[in-house]
């Protein structure tokens, strides 16, 4: 009697739909869906805007029509500004704004890392720094021009004040949420508080930090502009004052339009930066 031979079924390994496959094509589809609904929104809203201007259902005059904005922009551009050409102008701004970004975050990272770290220094400096957080800052940036004058020192100081808060207090939460177990075995392997603190807190609380980049930015940019726009001898927040002061709207709206871009480039760059330092990270499903 020969033995039975016992065999097992074999999946049909062809016809089984690669699920990561089926999920990467699920995520570009629902990508290409979401750019198109986006560009379909913008010109749906552009269209109107244009549609109403030019049936004078909204005043013209007051809230121009994209066409205009578009032709402001292109005269700048083809033929520079009266404050000198265009680029010239956005570097100003943008100089001030990095600047006053680059001094804003060091700053905040340096102080809501020491202050989540040491006890004893929350306690003393926690109560002036809701104060001074309290401050509404943008009226801070005409005191800047009285004390540093029109050039872009008060509006790298009007940056920092507005950068410094948001991202003191997201690395001060990112060093209290640290996992305690981590501290505590680094202690035990012998870490001292210089190698605890760089080794195991800031790189917990980067997440943290960087969540709070993606909008200091902005805030770095309003800093600069409102200084510019209170006084200043270059930049598009001059610029906005001057087309405000001449009653050219289209002016207006086109350095809104330049600084809109800027600010999209910047988050763009940000988002890549942190792609590439938290790639070990799982991304975030799709819904």
């Amino acid at each position: 009697m020969s033995p039975e031979v016992i065999t097992t079924p074999v999946a049909d390994t062809v016809k089984t739909p690669d699920r990561a496959q089926s999920r990467a094509q699920a995520a570009r589809r629902r990508k290409a869906v979401v750019a198109a609904a986006r560009v379909l929104l913008l010109v749906v809203v552009l269209g109107l805007w244009e549609a109403l201007s030019r049936a004078a259902v909204i005043d013209p005059f007051n809230f121009s029509m994209p066409s205009k904005i578009w032709d402001q922009i292109h005269t700048w551009i083809m033929h520079g500004t009266a404050l000198g050409s265009l680029g010239e102008q956005i570097w100003y701004t943008l100089h001030e704004a990095l600047l006053g970004w680059v001094i804003g975050v060091v700053a905040g990272v340096v102080f809501g890392i020491a202050l989540g770290r040491i006890a004893f220094m929350a306690d003393v400096f926690g109560p002036y720094i809701k104060v001074l957080n309290s401050i509404p800052r943008i009226v801070l940036a005409p005191i800047f021009v009285i004390w540093f004058g029109l050039g872009p020192a008060s509006k790298v100081a009007s940056a920092v004040v507005l950068v410094f808060f948001p991202v003191f207090f997201n690395a001060f939460q990112g060093a209290r949420e640290v996992d305690r177990n981590l501290v505590a075995n680094a202690r035990i392997l012998g870490a001292s508080d210089r190698r605890v603190t760089l080794q195991v807190v800031i790189p917990s609380a980067t997440s943290w930090i960087f969540t709070s980049l993606h909008v200091s930015f902005g805030f770095a940019l309003i800093g600069a502009i409102v200084g510019e726009y209170i006084g200043a001898t270059k930049g598009i927040g001059l610029l906005v004052a001057q087309s405000q002061g001449t009653f050219n709207a289209a002016g207006v709206y086109a350095a809104m339009v330049i600084l809109a871009v800027v600010a999209l480039v910047a988050e763009g760059l940000l988002t890549f930066a942190e792609r590439r330092i938290f790639r070990w990270k799982p991304a975030n499903s799709d819904h």
